[in-house]
């Protein structure tokens, strides 16, 4: 033992999508990393110690890794889980050990959407229609009373695994609402869009807003995401007022980085309506934290590690802190993995270097794995990332890169790659 700090990462991510290095002088302090098979690629070498785990969101095997981590190295000083699906499992954690931190309270409201979409409606702010999905009964009386068709997804899911669109009462007895608490919600025929940044308890300290190209739920069906920052100072006015208000509702007085969905649709009187989705105490995943440091200067990663071990945000410059006519416009793409996960790429195209094109791309190159893992937005047939003078420019780079990318893959069997 030394006197040195023994800090706890929780990480599943094989890209740096966090620069672990940049946030704790691994020299000064013992990091440990308790990180799957495949988040071993992004885990640093000055690493004190790292424990692979299969998924790190199983806090039974996680908090015995860490109990052992402690045996060996000290108890923790401080832990870290940076993933959305690890949030509760860093908090169950901090709890355990008394370090600083967000506590399983206020990382509730962000996890189970059924909480939170009640803290939104019980601030009188607009939300869709919604329900617990306790059995085909409620779903059923819900879909009698809101309309069809209706959105079941599960309370604490992610990256819009096990979303379902019901059409009508025919379609209900084929849902699976006994695995895992499932919430109905009324469906909404509008586009959506993201909202990112830091919240500090009363105010937006740096965010943008991005409209979506195509939908999370038709990723998973096979058509390419794509996101594009929204540059009419009229829209991001109304979106400003709208995310600090429910950011307000979910973490009155409290610091958080945030990833916000909203519906965004116009009025009569052609002024622009805000209706919250939902919202993730988290850095918004995809190529977003790679924009922010690379577009517009800012490391979100960095701001959600010093919240979790209740440190002041990184200063935010004012070119970060809100929209600007001056600035890039950023977007990103995501193609949807070319076969069934774990599969070994046979052909693919880089996109960079087009007079219309990504300036930064991830493109597996044939022979390489797509591995089964968990990090869903990350492992897919590629993603891209985007700026240019305006948001047309933007869509337009973005829609040519996914009408021309070729990617191809032949599956490999499960047990090959198991991550």
């Amino acid at each position: 033992m030394t006197d040195r700090p023994h800090v706890v990462v929780i990480n599943r991510w094989r890209e740096r999508y966090a620069e672990f290095t940049s946030y704790i002088d691994h020299a000064e302090n013992r990091v440990s990393y308790v990180t799957t098979e495949v988040g071993t690629g992004s885990v640093p070498s000055q690493a004190h110690e790292v424990v692979l785990v299969p998924a790190t969101d199983d806090l039974d095997r996680v908090r015995t890794e860490v109990r052992a981590l402690a045996a060996r190295h000290g108890a923790p000083a401080a832990i870290v889980a940076l993933k959305e699906d690890d949030l509760l499992v860093g908090a169950a954690l901090r709890e355990e050990w008394d370090v600083p931190g967000p506590r399983q309270p206020s990382q509730i409201v962000f996890r189970d959407k059924y909480v939170m979409c009640r803290a939104v409606a019980d601030a009188g702010l607009d939300v869709p229609a919604f329900a617990a999905a306790t059995d085909t009964a409620a779903v059923l009386a819900f879909g009698a009373d809101a309309g069809w068709p209706v959105i079941v997804k599960p309370r604490t899911g992610s990256s819009s695994a096990g979303v379902v669109r019901v059409d009508g009462p025919e379609d209900v007895t084929g849902l699976d609402l006994d695995s895992e608490p499932m919430l109905v919600q009324a469906f909404v025929e509008a586009p959506i869009s993201h909202v990112d940044g830091v919240f500090d308890g009363q105010r937006l300290l740096a965010w943008r807003a991005s409209r979506y190209l195509n939908t999370c739920l038709g990723f998973r069906g096979g058509t390419f995401l794509g996101s594009v920052e929204i540059d009419d100072p009229e829209v991001n006015a109304a979106i400003d007022l709208a995310a600090t208000a429910y950011l307000g509702a979910l973490s009155p007085g409290r610091a958080t980085v945030f990833h916000l969905e909203l519906f965004l649709d116009r009025a009569p009187d052609g002024s622009t309506v805000c209706r919250f989705l939902e919202c993730g105490a988290r850095v918004g995943g995809a190529e977003i934290p790679f924009l922010w440091r690379e577009v517009h200067g800012y490391d979100l990663m960095h701001a959600a590690w010093q919240l979790q071990l209740d440190r002041p945000v990184p200063p935010v410059p004012q070119a970060a802190a809100a929209p600007s006519a001056a600035e890039e416009v950023a977007g990103w793409m995501l193609m949807p993995a070319p076969a069934e996960r774990p599969c070994r790429i046979t052909e693919s195209t880089s996109m960079t270097g087009r007079a219309r094109g990504p300036y930064a791309e991830v493109v597996l190159h044939p022979g390489e794995v797509l591995p089964d893992a968990d990090a869903y937005y990350e492992h897919v047939g590629g993603r891209f990332r985007f700026r240019a003078a305006d948001g047309a420019a933007t869509e337009a780079a973005i829609t040519a890169t996914a009408t021309d990318f070729r990617v191809r893959a032949e599956p490999l069997a499960l047990s090959t790659t198991n991550a």
